[in-house]
């Protein structure tokens, strides 16, 4: 393996799109008392990509990606590679559409993450280098500081996730609008890479349609906004 991948981020227990190979967090409520600062985040429907010195990789890191919907990825890590230093860059690659399509996206990579060495990088830090690299970060949809309540955390997550897509989300079997696929809550500061499960917890709506197994061999390209007209695809 040339790096570590992205680990697993677990449920809330409160999240209602849980499967069978989904893990919870049964002690959410003892990790949030520890965070000071949540930054609530648009949970997007798109690859888990990350770019580093080595290459660029999907979930598996134990070899750079080839996939012809990370093409664009490779271009750009090229133009970028020797600024990476240590840094790895993770995001979602939303250039194939999977469950849900977007009306209004502008780019196709959204970075949610970035780790140098052992240490996931604070929010503030994330935004610094994803702007710097000029690539957009997740939709921001709440931020909540201390003090709060396990129930308040439940509460804003809940209501966050009834509201519609930032990029106006639409469901790719049926055409119908619907809400985003869920939240994703991280801890503002920086923490230890094997404090991950500690740090980030999501939340996934009820019903969402999980793209099958065999989507690679019919795939389609997503339209950025300025391609859009009145149908989808």
């Amino acid at each position: 393996m040339i790096s570590r991948k992205y680990g697993r981020t677990y449920h809330y227990p409160f999240s209602p799109g849980t499967t069978s190979d989904d893990r919870i967090n049964h002690q959410t409520q003892e990790d949030l008392s520890r965070i000071d600062v949540l930054i609530h985040t648009e949970k997007l429907d798109g690859e888990n990509n990350c770019l580093n010195r080595y290459g660029v990789f999907a979930r598996s890191h134990a070899a750079p990606t080839q996939t012809p919907w990370t093409r664009h990825l490779r271009d750009r890590w090229e133009r970028i590679k020797h600024e990476l230093g240590d840094l790895e860059v993770f995001g979602e690659n939303l250039y194939a559409v999977h469950s849900i399509c977007y009306r209004r996206i502008d780019a196709y990579f959204y970075v949610f993450a970035v780790r140098e060495n052992e240490k996931w990088l604070s929010w503030e830090e994330t935004e610094f280098y994803a702007q710097l690299l000029n690539f957009p970060t997740v939709p921001v949809l709440a931020i909540q500081k201390q003090p709060f309540s396990f129930t308040e955390v439940e509460a804003a997550v809940t209501e966050l996730a009834t509201l519609p897509g930032t990029f106006e989300s639409f469901d790719y079997q049926t055409g119908e609008k619907c809400t985003c696929e869920g939240i994703v809550t991280r801890n503002a500061g920086a923490y230890s890479v094997d404090d991950h499960q500690h740090n980030v917890f999501k939340y996934v709506r009820r019903g969402h349609v999980k793209t099958d197994e065999h989507w690679t061999r019919t795939w389609k390209r997503a339209r950025l906004i300025q391609e859009q007209s009145n149908e989808l695809y």
